[in-house]
């Protein structure tokens, strides 16, 4: 990297804004801080003013969000780490996007792991803009999130759930099978898309598995049970979560 980053602080707490200067100076060389603000409005100018490429960036704040600062800058050429407290509405949406967030009380080494992921992804992203944080906007805006952020070999892909067939765990990788007969390799386990996903039509039907209600096609009581989706692809069905898948499938079939 030829120079260093600017880096522009916004939290109204002076003491987190202090404790992410301070660890910044001290841990992360290739940034340099260009502002701080506390509230919406001086980041807004301070935005404008500075031009910073990496905001690290409060959620809650008097007089207005940083969803709401976003939403100012329409053409967002900069990065974000989001502040944020554990039960925050957000993080769902957040993480859908593959946007990089930490929790108060803020931890150095997660912070420190944070600067790190936004220095790669600066490096493999070819374009200027920045498609994590306008899918972030659009997800923000419904009760459910329309694109998952995946990160594949040729970079971050954006899929809508309704298009994934089923998910496949391969040791620390997780194969997606979608419609049309496309499938994408990922480098993250399974469980962290349980995580984002388990509240909608999806089902884990075994360790390894994890599909889409919507594209079963029947369940087929031989050999223990087993699931045949509309690709053809038969999925195991673990004994013990039989009668959880039956009663999903009677609700969204109902």
């Amino acid at each position: 990297m030829s120079r260093k980053l600017k880096a522009l602080i916004v939290d109204d707490e002076l003491d987190a804004v202090e404790f992410i200067n301070s660890i910044i100076a001290e841990y992360c060389p290739l940034l340099d801080v260009v502002g701080r603000a506390y509230n919406v409005v001086q980041a807004a100018e301070a935005i404008t003013r500075t031009r910073p490429d990496l905001l690290f960036l409060d959620v809650e704040m008097p007089n207005g969000t940083g969803f709401d600062l976003l939403a100012q800058f329409p053409d967002k050429d900069f990065d974000v780490i989001f502040i944020t407290a554990f039960n925050h509405y957000a993080i769902k949406a957040i993480r859908f996007s593959a946007i990089d967030y930490i929790l108060k009380p803020i931890n150095i080494a997660e912070l420190i792991d944070a600067v790190g992921k936004v220095l790669k992804k600066r490096q493999e992203r070819s374009s200027k803009g920045n498609e994590g944080l306008q899918v972030l906007m659009e997800n923000l805006r419904s009760s459910l999130p329309s694109r998952l952020a995946i990160p594949t070999a040729d970079g971050m892909e954006y899929l809508n759930p309704k298009d994934i067939i089923r998910i496949e765990a391969d040791r620390s990788y997780t194969w997606f099978y979608l419609n049309g007969g496309r499938k994408i390799l990922v480098s993250k386990h399974l469980k962290e898309f349980q995580e984002l996903l388990g509240d909608r039509y999806f089902f884990r039907s075994h360790n390894s598995y994890l599909v889409n209600l919507k594209y079963v096609k029947k369940f087929i009581r031989r050999d223990g049970g087993c699931i045949e989706m509309n690709d053809g692809a038969l999925i195991p069905l673990s004994r013990n979560r039989k009668d959880i898948f039956l009663a999903q499938m009677a609700k969204f079939h109902g």
